[in-house]
């Protein structure tokens, strides 16, 4: 993956100091999790910041970086069209209110009513940010692809002559219509790893081959598919334990109920532990990242902090995950909805402990080449000067 060209900065950059950069997204938890490198990129641009977002508990995690917080009253599953109106005009009375300069809309959901409020509010300058498009981008049956038609003609519909795209991939921005070399175009790192806390540790010993999953737990992660994966790789005498780290999303439609979590959980060699928040201490306790993922990411964050921690990555061949592993260098890519197949890489690593050590060397190289947290700092900072010089 190449990320669009950051190496050096534009000498108008001081000229943005002061001027006003509001990002608008659904949940604070999101925004703490994958955006504060560019919120830190706006703010060493000299850039006045306001997150717009719904608040449950993070408010005080935003303002510690240098942000204003304003609450949005705004469910983030519905695309009601009242429901999206009535949140596009109390944005744009909002945007109107903080004088802002540039908008910055990640996800979806953020995109359409963002971009509406930005044109009711008169402000040009924006940023999209598709980072995937979750359960949407996982369906290719005829419903998905009419379903991510329509995707394009909205979000083109709000584009303007001063609008720029970030992706984390080179497949998301064909899907509306644009081409990867666009101008326009950004593609960055996801949302970029600290290569010094996130650091390699010694793999614990073998066996068994020790995986984790750590996710969301949601159907379109293939949460169920690494189960599976398990009870047969299993059942042929391979000594493998699955880990499952993370909660149910309520307000996701794929979420997998808890009952369904426990009952995997009660099974030999597989267990759910819930959230985490300490990631390094369970790549210190694994060999191997497992995202059997059906689709709709962006760039998976699971996938780059077991990257950094030098781990070893089994993943499917969808748009995000195979952006970041090569099959055979940093792990296996494989086919998704296929259990067996993820079974059989997974029985082969356990036989190899050499080659799990090597890609896990490999997966670090591969976080250090482009997908740092500064890295995608400095290409953010360049857009951003590039929107607001024109």
């Amino acid at each position: 993956m190449t990320l669009s060209p950051s190496s050096a900065a534009p000498s108008f950059l001081p000229a943005l100091n002061g001027r006003k950069l509001v990002f608008v997204v659904t949940e604070d938890w999101f925004f703490v999790s994958h955006f504060l490198p560019m919120l830190r990129a706006a703010k060493e641009l000299g850039l006045d910041v306001t997150v717009v977002t719904r608040i449950r508990q993070h408010r005080t995690a935003i303002e510690a970086e240098g942000a204003k917080v304003v609450p949005l009253d705004a469910e983030r599953r519905s695309l009601n069209p009242m429901a999206a109106g009535y949140a596009a005009g109390q944005l744009a009375a909002i945007l109107k209110n903080e004088k802002a300069d540039l908008v910055h809309c990640i996800a979806l959901r953020s995109i359409l009513v963002g971009g509406t409020a930005a044109a009711m509010a008169g402000i040009g300058s924006r940023v999209y940010a598709l980072t995937g498009l979750g359960f949407l981008g996982a369906r290719t049956d005829i419903v998905g692809r009419w379903a991510q038609r329509a995707v394009r003609l909205l979000v083109r519909g709000l584009q303007t002559a001063k609008t720029r795209y970030l992706f984390e991939n080179t497949d998301d921005p064909r899907l509306i219509g644009l081409d990867p070399s666009d101008p326009r175009v950004t593609i960055v790192g996801g949302a970029g790893i600290d290569p010094d806390i996130l650091m390699p540790q010694p793999l614990p010993a073998q066996p068994p081959l020790k995986v984790a999953v750590v996710a969301r737990m949601l159907w379109s992660k293939g949460v169920d598919l690494a189960v599976e994966a398990v009870r047969i790789a299993r059942s042929r005498g391979a000594a493998i334990e699955l880990s499952l780290y993370g909660e149910p999303d309520p307000s996701n439609p794929k979420a997998i109920p808890e009952a369904e979590l426990k009952t995997w959980s009660g099974e030999d060699g597989i267990v759910w532990h819930g959230a985490t928040s300490d990631v390094s201490t369970v790549w210190r306790d694994h060999h191997v990242a497992c995202l059997p993922s059906r689709g709709g990411e962006g760039l998976p964050r699971t996938l780059l902090e077991a990257a950094a921690c030098g781990r070893a990555i089994v993943t499917t061949d969808v748009p995000g995950c195979r952006s970041l592993v090569r099959d055979g260098i940093e792990g296996h890519v494989v086919p998704p909805d296929d259990a067996k197949k993820l079974a059989d890489v997974l029985v082969a690593l356990s036989q190899k402990p050499d080659e799990v050590a090597r890609m896990g060397q490999s997966a670090r190289a591969r976080v250090l080449e482009g997908f740092t947290e500064r890295q995608v700092m400095d290409a953010v900072k360049r857009l951003y000067g590039e929107v607001l010089a024109t």
